[in-house]
């Protein structure tokens, strides 16, 4: 397991504690309000459908999830919001892409851009790093819920690639087109899965140490704390012991 993988259920923990303060409720609005724009219908949208899922697991009510769909469809009037990839580096040389949902642009581009400066970063061009990355299914489903050999039989039939575990919980990979049928062949076995999307998954990982982690850690929660920003994805690795002592 790698630190970045440890780094995965870390979030996942702060992603709880956004959850109680309403900042996961913010977020998964807006990613509701933009699936929404390819269809309302959940059935024929599985962005839509995720983003749902999502919503339903921090306990968001019906009534909010059905007022993003319509503001997504323009069945109710709201703030053009507008979705956004940037690019740049952190300390260390890792690569970081930061995904926006914002209703100023400019406005959001300057708060980034400071954000990365201010944390030992910088902003890069469009391209300079994305093609480090790229799109997959990444599913996680609680560590006591499945073997890993029932797991792994189950998920490579329904087309994923890897199963992986961060000691908590399994991390499933596939490409983005087997997303949805890898979610019903855990439902159909009543299997309960959390945090599934579509993200930017690094190609290969940059191992980072001493300032250059902790700069690195520092920059990724300043970005992620930004109310524009949606997901932060990083090809930084840091050893496990290193990173359980930062996170302390």
């Amino acid at each position: 397991m790698s630190g970045h993988s440890k780094w995965a259920t870390i979030k996942h923990k702060k992603a709880a504690l956004d959850a109680k303060r309403g900042k996961a409720f913010t977020r998964l609005i807006k990613e509701i309000t933009i699936a929404a724009r390819s269809g309302g219908d959940p059935d024929g949208n599985p962005r839509l459908r995720t983003a749902i899922l999502a919503a339903k697991a921090v306990s968001m009510p019906s009534d909010n999830i059905k007022k993003a769909i319509m503001r997504g469809t323009g069945e109710l009037e709201g703030g053009q919001i507008e979705e956004v990839m940037f690019e740049g580096y952190g300390p260390g040389g890792a690569a970081v892409l930061v995904n926006v949902a914002t209703d100023n642009r400019n406005r959001t581009v300057s708060e980034i851009r400071h954000v990365f400066s201010k944390n030992g970063g910088n902003m890069g061009e469009q391209g300079s790093v994305a093609w480090m990355f790229e799109r997959k299914s990444q599913i996680f489903v609680p560590g006591e819920k499945a073997a890993e050999d029932a797991l792994m039989d189950l998920v490579l039939e329904a087309g994923a690639e890897d199963l992986r575990s961060d000691g908590e919980r399994w991390e499933i990979l596939s490409p983005p087109e087997a997303h949805e049928a890898v979610l019903k062949a855990l439902e159909s076995h009543k299997i309960p899965s959390e945090d599934a999307a579509i993200v930017m998954a690094p190609k290969n990982l940059i191992r980072l140490e001493g300032k250059s982690a902790s700069g690195m850690l520092k920059l990724n929660e300043a970005l992620e704390d930004h109310d524009d920003v949606q997901n932060v994805y990083s090809n930084f690795d840091i050893d496990e012991k290193e990173l359980e002592a930062l996170a302390e």
